[in-house]
């Protein structure tokens, strides 16, 4: 009994570790867990996540580099939405912090040795494209709304 015990405990922290995450910021350790994907490359594309004790114990681990138990409890107040959605046939879409985005697709003036990004993304209520820089967090916006619209980024 105590064998079974011990290897149901084992499967059970594989599958953990194997649980697919996704991205809320540009930090080592910020991410959430992937619960369910819906629709996915569609008008009404979603994912269902969850901030797991788990998340937030890698950011603790992997960007302050010391997990303590007050560490992991303020990670997990970080105020995320619970899901994140997407039409993929406008390119409009929410991230886990609730900003809105446009995707305008490839951008035509790329250049890879240059300044540029190879996709436009828009911030709802602003003109100008993000700039691809961390700060801008054009990364994670990007990466959610690959998750939810794959055929959209190559």
């Amino acid at each position: 009994m105590r064998f079974a015990m011990t290897i149901g405990l084992l499967l059970a922290t594989a599958a953990a570790a194997q649980a697919e995450t996704l991205n809320y910021g540009s930090r080592a350790g910020m991410e959430v867990t992937v619960v369910k994907k819906m629709n996915l490359g569609t008008t009404h594309a979603k994912i269902v996540t969850k901030h797991t004790q788990e998340n937030a114990t890698a950011y603790c681990r992997d960007y302050v580099l010391k997990v303590t138990a007050e560490c992991i409890a303020d990670e997990l107040k970080t105020q995320l939405l619970p899901e994140i959605s997407a039409n993929c046939k406008t390119g409009k879409f929410e991230t886990l912090g609730g900003q809105g985005y446009q995707f305008g697709g490839a951008n035509a003036n790329y250049d890879p040795t240059g300044m540029s990004t190879k996709y436009l993304l828009v911030e709802v209520g602003r003109n100008e494209p993000l700039d691809g820089s961390i700060a801008s967090g054009y990364d994670v916006a990007l990466d959610q709304f690959k998750a939810m619209c794959p055929n959209r980024v190559r």
